[in-house]
């Protein structure tokens, strides 16, 4: 299962919005970025898609819960 995380950027109209395998590894490599003062936090997602986000310009992380990507009915 994927968690999808959206990231919301300073003077940027869209958010970005990315699939993550973990969400909690993801969650502790951004708040090592912030504490270590590093300016740029590389971010891949679970398409192997690379991100460059410059740290100061984060305005927000959002990380939705786990969801089963199934298609039908229940």
């Amino acid at each position: 299962m994927s968690t999808r995380v959206k990231i919301g950027m300073t003077n940027a109209p869209r958010e970005i919005d990315v699939e993550v395998t973990d969400a909690d590894a993801f969650m502790r490599e951004f708040e090592a970025a912030l504490s270590q003062g590093q300016k740029l936090w590389w971010v891949t997602d679970d398409d192997g898609n690379r991100h460059g986000l410059v740290v100061e310009r984060i305005a927000y992380v959002e990380v939705a819960p786990e969801r089963d990507r199934t298609v039908g009915f229940r």
